[in-house]
């Protein structure tokens, strides 16, 4: 179909909940896709910061089409070797010792909650409370909107689901002037991604652990976002240091096929028993090839240290251009290949500007562009999208 026939379609059949730009992407090469015209763009979002692997890699398209011919399904009442292996590697990537598979970054979410709730109520009935931050994202089932601390996404959503607390992100006073023996966990996100890619300091999350501590409440990392070297290290919270009791993960373990979940050190495996959890499609075997194979090519090309590396170099020229346009560029923020430059008003000419231009950027909170490509990109690719957002700028 054409460009014209492939938009008139998918507007008149599918629910008009996503505002689309006017292309339509066909296929992709490493960092780079291609719309049905034939045009090439460098794509500085990765579908969301979930293709760590950018496109079409011959490794993870080997992996997912042998396994297709082996067995895409199996209920989780059977083994399969595939999710044995890839259980395995988040567990030795993330420094936890238990996994559960999901589908999407909610569902790794809400299953954490359920086992914080969980853990909480077996020792108090009101030990149910659950804080997390202000202009967080976690998801858009029920509890995950509830925890989310965006307006926003709650209305016309209304009674949201009970037993939630939201304080300001970075705020260690805030949050301890509601912590209490009720709370069962507190949820954060060590780099705030939507919310305008917010990094806060190394004492807040140490603080944060203490208080979870104190209460005997658990600390939830999500790691949807930062997860899976994003931030140059395997999962955002090995910079500090501070351990979470649960981590989740989703976007880039399948690096583009839909796999979350969430993992915890043995102390809290037992939290759950047979049946108190489950999915029918959670770790199925695509999933799981797909995990095994993002992750061990990962390790294998060391991309943990080269995302550190090009995320400092991309880092470097940001801030080159917020020096040169100190009137429209606040700041620059974020952490490996997790970053977002500040604007001083609305951010959507200029990410209309950059596509204009071949380049694929994102504008979250408003006035943020968030830069997060996939992992194996270039700085010969980075140049490009620099020189981008040099010229969005200069007519911003």
């Amino acid at each position: 179909m054409d460009k014209k026939t492939v938009i008139e379609q998918t507007e008149k059949y599918y629910l008009p909940v996503f505002g689309r730009y006017q292309m339509v992407i066909d296929h992709g090469q490493g960092s780079k896709v291609y719309d049905n015209e034939g045009n090439e763009y460098v794509d500085c979002f990765a579908g969301i910061a979930v293709n760590a692997l950018g496109y079409n890699h011959p490794i993870l398209v080997k992996a997912l089409r042998d396994q297709v011919g082996k067995i895409m399904h199996c209920s989780n009442l059977y083994y399969t070797e595939i999710q044995a292996q890839a259980a395995r590697m988040v567990c030795e990537c993330s420094g936890m010792d238990r996994v559960f598979f999901a589908n999407c970054g909610a569902e790794g979410n809400e299953g954490a909650m359920k086992l914080a709730r969980k853990y909480g109520v077996k020792k108090s009935p009101t030990k149910y409370k659950i804080i997390s931050a202000q202009e967080s994202f976690h998801g858009r089932t029920f509890d995950t909107l509830a925890a989310t601390g965006h307006d926003y996404y709650h209305v016309g959503y209304g009674p949201l689901s009970p037993g939630h607390v939201l304080v300001d992100y970075g705020d260690i006073a805030a949050l301890e002037a509601v912590m209490d023996d009720d709370v069962c966990a507190v949820l954060l996100e060590p780099v705030q991604g939507e919310g305008g890619v917010f990094v806060p300091t190394d004492e807040y999350l140490k603080q944060v652990r203490a208080l979870c501590d104190k209460y005997d409440a658990l600390l939830i990392f999500d790691e949807v976002q930062t997860g899976v070297a994003r931030t140059g290290k395997w999962f955002a919270y090995m910079h500090s240091g501070v351990k979470p009791d649960v981590l989740t993960f989703a976007k880039g373990i399948g690096s583009g096929f839909p796999v979350a979940g969430f993992a915890v050190p043995e102390k809290h495996a037992r939290v759950f028993a047979p049946g108190d959890h489950g999915g029918t499609f959670g770790g199925n075997p695509m999933a799981s090839a797909a995990v095994y194979a993002t992750l061990t090519t990962l390790k294998s090309e060391n991309m943990v240290d080269k995302v550190a590396e090009k995320g400092a170099y991309f880092m470097d020229e940001l801030k080159k251009l917020a020096a040169k346009y100190p009137e429209k560029v606040v700041e620059v923020r974020g952490k490996g290949l997790l970053l977002g430059m500040q604007l001083t008003k609305p951010g959507k000419p200029v990410v209309e500007h950059c596509l204009a231009n071949h380049v694929l950027i994102n504008c979250t909170a408003n006035t943020v562009i968030r830069l997060a490509p996939p992992l194996v990109i270039t700085k010969e690719e980075i140049d490009v999208v620099v020189a981008a957002l040099d010229k969005a700028l200069a007519d911003f």
